[in-house]
């Protein structure tokens, strides 16, 4: 029974705590589009894109307006094209990257993600070529995302690859040197990555999606802010399991409203809808931040000790109310934690109360990892890639989804500052605790062998 405080609490999340639909990404599988001629590839894949999502913006405008509730972030993401564009070179994969990107110009929409690569078990010939590419092909987008994933519980990590992506990261870093390497910040590595994630720079259509589909991506790190704040005010002595309760019950109504205008959206383009990511995700934004959450609920910031501990908390409570609000969540599902996306976490970094180990350690209770954090120039490809072997593990172990997207900004150290622009924000850079010491681990390759699934402690 919907009561009057839960029409009043819902128009204050609308009207005053800015919730939005965080993004809306139709996925796109490009199978069919597969020929072994380039440029009669490129040309099946803009036609196939024009034609489900030339009216995605449009039709995401005229639904948000009719609920008051604004979609922030419109995005295509496309089947792999490692595995769609097989055939081909590495400078063919740059000249499929550039129709993608002038495709999703021509469309209006903000990135278009599947520009990926899945090698947790091993490398085929158009694996090697798309990483390969990876440096050009992002320095010379705009609005085009990639990821590789390197491991999986089922597999292990693939040592090889972790490897190649430190040094694909470095390169990518020097090829947009003059963007703060910016290139880097389109690059996702992953462990356990799903198929059906609406977010950026992951955002695939895995192979077993529909033809077409509509995934949303809710958010409202804002309203579960406001929701705490209100009820401490009204009652300071309320516990940590009555707090949870609280933003179970938020979650509840952020992703009501998300998977309505997702439906509608869906219904309008004449494709399925799919899942609901509970993700909270933050904008560099004051008041929308995650890391804002920490201080409501009585930490000092972001990094220092009981973050963790809150962090679980925090993803639990979102991950129940959504559950019970939707059945048909997927992606990524958790708290993002992107040290530049998020105004109140990238000063926690600045001022050091939040450290890369820390980032690491509470990357074990939340979705994605090292997301967006900013490292100096001068660290070596070696040392990338052993940070992201320990996010890997710690996706491996645990059985969830990790990632790294490391950006080590050129001819900058740490303490200075990147900047990004737009929704991806300024990052102030992190020092790298022991960086560029031996590289022996790094350089063994080979595959880390699948954890035992019995024995677990």
């Amino acid at each position: 029974m919907i009561n009057d405080q839960d029409i009043l609490a819902t128009l204050e999340m609308l009207k005053v705590e800015h919730l939005d639909v965080r993004t809306v990404t139709l996925g796109i599988s490009l199978f069919d589009c597969a020929s072994d001629d380039p440029d009669r590839f490129m040309a099946r894949i803009r036609e196939k894109i024009l034609g489900l999502a030339a009216p995605l913006v449009q039709v995401c405008a005229e639904v948000g307006e009719k609920y008051g509730i604004p979609v922030v972030n419109k995005r295509i993401a496309v089947s792999p094209l490692a595995v769609a564009g097989a055939p081909f070179s590495a400078p063919g994969f740059v000249r499929i990257a550039e129709a993608l990107d002038r495709t999703a110009r021509e469309v209006g929409v903000d990135f278009i993600g599947g520009f990926s690569a899945l090698v947790e078990k091993g490398f085929s010939r158009g694996d090697r070529a798309l990483i390969e590419s990876l440096p050009e092909a992002l320095s010379r987008t705009e609005r085009l995302c990639a990821s590789v994933n390197v491991a999986s519980t089922r597999a292990g990590i693939n040592m090889d690859a972790v490897y190649l992506m430190g040094r694909t990261i470095k390169a990518a870093a020097a090829a947009s040197a003059g963007a703060d390497g910016i290139a880097c910040a389109k690059l996702c590595v992953f462990a356990n990555i799903p198929q059906d994630i609406p977010f950026m720079a992951g955002a695939y259509l895995g192979v077993g999606e529909p033809d077409a589909v509509i995934n949303i991506g809710v958010s409202g790190p804002g309203v579960v802010k406001r929701a705490i704040d209100r009820a401490r005010a009204v009652e300071p002595s309320l516990d940590l399991g009555r707090l949870s309760e609280l933003i179970k019950r938020t979650a509840f109504k952020v992703t009501r409203a998300g998977e309505l205008i997702g439906r509608e959206v869906a219904e309008r383009l004449g494709v399925p809808f799919g899942v609901v990511d509970l993700s909270l995700a933050p904008t560099p934004d004051v008041g929308d931040s995650v890391g804002e959450i920490f201080q409501s609920l009585g930490l000092q910031a972001i990094g220092v000790p009981g973050s963790t501990a809150l962090l679980a908390l925090l993803n639990d409570a979102v991950k129940k109310g959504g559950a019970f609000a939707s059945s048909y969540v997927g992606g990524l599902s958790g708290a993002f934690i992107p040290v530049s996306e998020d105004s109140n976490i990238a000063e926690a970094a600045r001022s050091g109360l939040l450290s890369l180990e820390k980032l690491e350690a509470m990357t074990s209770v939340c979705s994605v990892g090292l997301d967006m954090v900013a490292v100096p120039g001068d660290v070596s490809a070696e040392t990338l890639a052993a940070i992201i072997a320990d996010e890997m593990a710690i996706g491996v172990v645990n059985k969830k989804t990790t990632a790294a997207r490391l950006i080590p900004v050129p001819g900058k150290r740490a303490g200075e500052k990147a900047f990004f622009g737009g929704l991806l924000g300024e990052a102030t850079i992190m020092p790298v605790n022991g960086a560029n010491g031996d590289p022996t681990f790094i350089r063994l390759g080979g595959r880390i062998p699948a954890p035992t699934q019995s024995l677990v402690n």
